[in-house]
């Protein structure tokens, strides 16, 4: 059974016929993160507040959906399930739940009029809680219903939601340490790092067998149409979103730079990656579960590594 962080739920709303949906990722409270963005077209909402200098030093949930920028009112519907749940920063009057989106775009891949919106956002998070400790599905499903890869050969090909979780013994670098996880446990302490990645990418997923040059986009990536000089991009179909958590105890400057280790993993496991007409867009989030100081650089490591399997699980990789 694969091991899973503490508080951790994720739930998905899936429509099969409209190729769309979304997913959302609620974590414990006390959850720091931080994220950036890399790709030239990103459709997001709250990233401001991942800003390592802004107020809020806490993260309730993420939503991962598709259907373009309107796919972000989808947290809206996880806003109220989570004042509910009386979740959220303390304020004068009342708890506002902190919650961050990302979205994909998947409208020309099923019915673009089928987007997800509040309600099945509201559904998506109501599986999340319900879900807490156990382990994470991915497939196509979910923000990866209407995920497609290899755009800039031409054609498009299925991929998904990619998920992805490493865990490592800190015993051996850590063996004075006799701290077990917060909630209890046997044995030693045990470091993990789960990547939940909707890859919708303008590339392809490369397996590290592709080589460095794809070549030119190929039509109808880039093509002449009315209006359109030759080597304009006529598909904007894309961009790969995801969270990286981990039950580390870090800062929010240090979830930063584990998202920027995240883009380095789809850097390695996209090709290309980050381009004008992908949104690519990450959130490392820390649940503070593991009592144990951690090397940065280690953990800097393994979640480039965690997307790299994530990324790689969700879909083909030929040319």
């Amino acid at each position: 059974m694969t091991e899973t962080i503490g508080g951790l739920g994720v739930g998905h709303w899936t429509s099969i016929d409209a190729r769309t949906g979304c997913t959302v990722l609620v974590f414990p409270e006390g959850t720091v993160a931080s994220g950036e963005v890399r790709g030239g077209a990103p459709a997001t909402r709250e990233f401001a507040l991942l800003d390592p200098t802004s107020t809020v030093g806490t993260v309730d949930a993420v939503v991962l959906s598709g259907g373009s920028a309107f796919g972000l009112s989808a947290a809206d519907g996880v806003m109220s399930e989570l004042e509910r749940t009386d979740r959220g920063f303390p304020t004068r009057f009342g708890r506002v739940p902190i919650v961050v989106g990302m979205s994909l775009y998947d409208l020309g891949v099923g019915d673009p009029a089928v987007r997800p919106g509040a309600d099945e956002g509201g559904v998506a998070c109501r599986e999340a809680l319900q879900s807490i400790g156990r382990p994470i599905v991915g497939g196509c499903l979910g923000a990866g219903s209407g995920a497609t890869v290899g755009k800039w050969g031409g054609s498009a090909i299925d991929s998904g939601l990619g998920v992805a979780t490493i865990v490592e013994s800190i015993a051996e670098s850590d063996a004075d340490s006799t701290v077990e996880p917060v909630g209890g446990g046997t044995g030693d302490p045990r470091l993990v790092v789960t990547a939940v990645i909707a890859v919708n990418a303008f590339g392809f997923i490369d397996d590290g067998t592709l080589g460095d040059d794809p070549g030119p986009p190929r039509p109808p990536a880039f093509e002449r149409t009315d209006g359109q000089p030759a080597g304009t991009p006529t598909n904007r179909t894309n961009t790969t979103i995801g969270v990286i958590v981990t039950n580390a105890r870090v800062t929010k400057s240090d979830c930063l730079l584990l998202a920027q280790s995240g883009h380095d993993g789809l850097a390695r496991s996209l090709l290309p990656a980050h381009t004008a007409v992908d949104g690519d867009a990450l959130v490392a989030a820390a649940t503070g579960e593991l009592e144990v100081d951690v090397d940065l650089m280690w953990l800097r490591a393994l979640a480039q590594a965690a997307v790299v399997r994530a990324v790689r699980s969700a879909g083909a990789t030929t040319l």
